[in-house]
């Protein structure tokens, strides 16, 4: 089962200085067909405008994972950590007990990044950040784990049975994915059209996949793919 959920039947706001749409119900955005996908409760896009962002405020018992598409997003916490992730990088915050933090961009243009929450394994657990570098020529032609609640994974730690992965595709290339059973993805490209299993997305279009033990990704333009794999 592959349900796509087209780019331009997101939910979202406008706030000036964010542009933001959302694949799941979020803030004043209500669908309930889309409340989330197993574990993933958040994905959203946004575009933040150049010297702005989200002042300080709380989150808890949520892995909040941030893939900075272009620009570069900058990070302050009450745990006493700060870092600027740039473009095709990956942050990751584990609210745990609880954490405030700000995200701005600092930079002279617009940052575009999707923001994506999975819910946490075990509620009160040690709050953390983390932030790597990925790059490109690492995910060539396959996915390279970004986030994942598997320490044995080469990737930024989460509290959640969850895989966050990354990969990109040049025109004509193609790469597989096995899904095990019980188990969701939610592919979104970030850049270009692919076929899943023959079924088309666009651009930032998202997917959800349940029920396809084999996962082929064909893209029929150069792409950059995001995917979560969770319960």
């Amino acid at each position: 089962m592959i349900d796509v959920r087209p780019f331009n039947s997101l939910g979202g706001a406008n706030h000036g200085w964010l542009d933001a749409k959302h694949h799941f119900s979020f803030a004043n955005y209500y669908d309930p067909n889309r409340m989330s996908w197993g574990r993933l409760r958040v994905w959203n896009d946004d575009t933040i405008a150049a010297k702005s962002g989200f002042p300080p405020h709380p989150h808890s018992d949520m892995e909040i994972i941030t893939y900075v598409r272009t620009g570069a997003i900058t990070h302050e916490d009450s745990m006493g950590n700060r870092g600027r992730t740039g473009a095709g990088d990956v942050q990751v915050m584990s609210a745990g007990t609880g954490v405030r933090h700000s995200e701005f961009n600092l930079e002279n243009e617009p940052t575009t990044l999707f923001q994506i929450w999975i819910e946490a394994d075990k509620r009160g657990a040690q709050p953390s950040w983390g932030a790597k570098v990925f790059p490109k020529s690492d995910r060539s032609g396959q996915f390279s784990v970004l986030a994942s609640g598997d320490t044995t994974d080469d990737a930024l730690t989460i509290n959640a049975d969850a895989k966050v992965l990354g990969a990109t595709l040049n025109a004509g290339e193609s790469l597989t994915y096995n899904l095990a059973e019980g188990r969701r993805a939610y592919l979104v490209p970030a850049v270009g059209e692919v076929e899943v299993n023959g079924v088309k997305l666009n651009a930032r279009d998202g997917a959800a996949i349940a029920d396809e033990p084999t996962i082929t990704i064909t893209a029929k333009a150069d792409a950059e793919l995001v995917m979560v794999d969770s319960l």
